[in-house]
């Protein structure tokens, strides 16, 4: 059992969850607000053994440096890639520190917000960004079907996309660091990164946070008429050829969330459409994430 629980901001956890977190801990501390300096952070974590943080405050070497007592990290927000991750996972590792985090419990909401976008864009439903009336991406309304997508990265998120708008009748194409036997099978081709820009209309980033694979030359094998979708938690792309791209009038970006797009200057253009908000954090998402959180503190114990 740990001697103190912190929570240093909100998690997002069902109430049977926080109510499961104090059998692990002699006292729980859920803070309801965000930390907004590093002492903060610091005097928030005190002399407790665990923390519990969200995909919003950064754990650094700095702060871990300063918070002797602690021994475990329980991110509740999906952990990919050390170098990804809003804790200096290698620093805290080097000290003994457990880290864990999620994956794949908000991938639901995700494929539905994509979905439904894109036949909103194609049938012309609803308004764009600056509350005029949407017209058809094609000047008449069209299906999914026949519809030439690429997927930058077929992991969990991208692979479920892919599966998806392939059940409703769009043509695969993927890039990932290499081909995959099991998307093969599914009838979705391979294709280096350049030629899935420039054959595809519509391309989807689904990439870890801070992975960069859209530069000058992407955008221009891209070209014009096309529409982009970074459903990843940062930009896809460098900002200076993506905003070239998208201030032309005949492109259209979607990013669910700010993080995702980049800056609040872009969210003034009518081709950018982005809610704020991350599509993934459904009702849903957060028991799959509740559920995942304190099963890797239960399984820090059986360790």
């Amino acid at each position: 059992m740990f001697k103190e629980i912190v929570g240093i901001e909100p998690l997002g956890l069902i109430d049977s969850a926080n109510l499961k977190l104090e059998s692990f801990a002699d006292n729980l501390v859920l803070h309801t607000d965000m930390p907004t300096t590093d002492d903060e952070i610091v005097k928030r974590i005190g002399a407790a053994d665990a923390v519990l943080l969200s995909y919003t405050t950064t754990l650094t070497k700095e702060i871990l440096e300063r918070c002797p007592n602690v021994k475990y990290i329980g991110m509740c927000c999906s952990l990919y890639t050390p170098e990804s991750a809003n804790v200096d996972i290698n620093y805290a590792n080097s000290k003994g520190i457990t880290v864990t985090g999620v994956r794949d419990y908000g991938d639901e909401g995700v494929v539905e917000y994509v979905i439904s976008e894109l036949v909103r864009c194609l049938h012309g439903f609803g308004n764009t960004s600056d509350g005029k009336p949407r017209k058809a991406w094609s000047g008449i309304p069209r299906e999914i079907t026949g519809l030439k997508v690429g997927v930058i990265g077929l992991g969990k998120l991208g692979g479920m996309v892919a599966d998806g708008l392939n059940f409703l009748g769009a043509d695969i194409t993927y890039f990932a660091r290499s081909e995959k036997q099991e998307a093969k099978e599914k009838g979705y081709h391979f294709l280096p990164l350049d030629k899935l820009m420039e054959t595809n209309e519509v391309v989807i980033a689904a990439l870890n946070k801070n992975t960069v694979l859209l530069h000058e030359e992407e955008f221009l094998k891209f070209g014009n008429s096309k529409i982009l979708f970074n459903i990843g938690l940062s930009p896809a792309w460098d900002s200076v050829p993506f905003n070239k791209w998208i201030n032309t009038d005949n492109n259209v970006v979607y990013c669910d969330s700010l993080g995702a797009l980049g800056g609040k200057e872009l969210l003034k253009l009518p081709n950018v459409n982005c809610f704020e908000v991350s599509s993934g954090r459904t009702q849903q998402a957060f028991v799959r994430l509740s559920e995942k959180v304190i099963e890797n503190i239960n399984t820090y114990f059986k360790g």
